[in-house]
């Protein structure tokens, strides 16, 4: 029968390393071919353009097939509900039966935070030291754990537009980080003299200025998954070495560099690589100590995919997560 994983599963299953470890493998795959993964599927709902996005893969080595479901309904927030919800169907590869139902959202933090991880493992200077994080919600928090294991920072500022939000992640993250972090006053502030900048806001313009960034910095950009958003000066992209998840994806979806492409900041070839082919060694990623780099994580389905297996075959291993019937017989003793 098939295992439901809950979000408390997923973080007793998925330790920070394996979870790096293993999306650096899949990153590395997906970029030699070796993923069947096609663009995700989006569908706008309404005036308000909720968004359904439907993300099946296949990943060869190790097997593991699935699917995601995500939705973002801004609209809930005033409602008191989450914006985002996401669940994750993983299936046996070599049957098509269901093996297991996972909860997306924290599924979805922690491998985002984990490919980010894999960036910065590559991309940033070897002794980067202070991490700027412009947002406070889930993904800050998922971040501000797996970076740790990518770099060891001293300092750790965070700015949010809400000074609510701001000062509630401030209080949490003493449960999640060894380095306490310090609120700033502004973005800039946050951003000034940073060596990692993180970037995880639901913005639809930039937060972060061309300037602020000094030379070395490497930057991570999780928002602006649609076309029509942008989360970063497109003078700093120009600036920068832009590596990206999925050049296709890229292309089509982010706006950070469909509008710098249409705006003439520069062309598809300002893409330098994929994080796949940085880490496997075929491609450049830094090139100086004074580059500046981005990574412009959309998020794959491959990613999500890969957790999941892992996810699932340490449930197995440990006897965690929960049995469910889906044929409509009893459940038999």
């Amino acid at each position: 029968m098939p295992l439901l994983l809950t979000g408390a599963d997923l973080r007793a299953l998925l330790s920070w390393p394996d979870l790096i470890d293993a999306l650096e493998r899949a990153l590395e795959a997906f970029s030699a071919g070796r993923v069947h993964q096609p663009l995700r599927t989006a569908l706008e709902i309404g005036p308000e353009r909720a968004w359904l996005g439907v993300m099946p893969a296949y990943l060869e080595t190790p097997a593991a097939l699935g699917a995601k479901l995500v939705t973002v309904f801004n609209s809930n927030a005033q409602l008191g509900l989450p914006t985002h919800y996401a669940t994750v169907l993983l299936l046996d590869p070599e049957t098509g039966a269901l093996a297991a139902i996972l909860e997306g959202g924290t599924l979805t933090a922690l491998r985002t935070a984990a490919v980010s991880a894999v960036s910065v493992r590559h991309l940033a200077q070897a002794d980067a030291s202070v991490l700027a994080i412009l947002g406070s919600g889930v993904e800050a928090r998922s971040h501000l754990e797996a970076l740790a294991h990518a770099r060891r920072f001293r300092q750790v500022r965070s700015w949010s537009p809400t000074p609510s939000h701001l000062a509630r992640f401030v209080d949490d993250a003493a449960s999640l980080c060894e380095t306490p972090v310090q609120a700033s006053a502004g973005a800039e502030e946050a951003v000034r003299g940073a060596d990692v900048i993180l970037l995880a806001t639901s913005s639809n313009t930039p937060v972060i200025r061309n300037e602020w960034v000094k030379p070395g910095a490497h930057v991570i950009s999780i928002g602006a998954y649609k076309p029509y958003q942008r989360e970063m000066d497109p003078a700093l992209v120009t600036r920068a070495r832009l590596v990206v998840d999925s050049r296709a994806a890229a292309l089509k979806e982010a706006g950070d560099i469909v509008q710098g492409i249409d705006e003439g900041y520069f062309t598809p070839a300002h893409i330098v690589a994929e994080l796949g082919e940085v880490t496997a060694g075929v491609a450049p990623g830094r090139m100086a100590e004074d580059d500046i780099t981005i990574f412009k994580s959309l998020g794959m389905a491959v990613e999500d995919v890969a957790a999941a297996g892992l996810a699932y075959h340490r449930a197995r291993e440990s006897g965690r997560g929960r049995e469910i019937d889906l044929s409509g017989s009893p459940t038999l003793p």
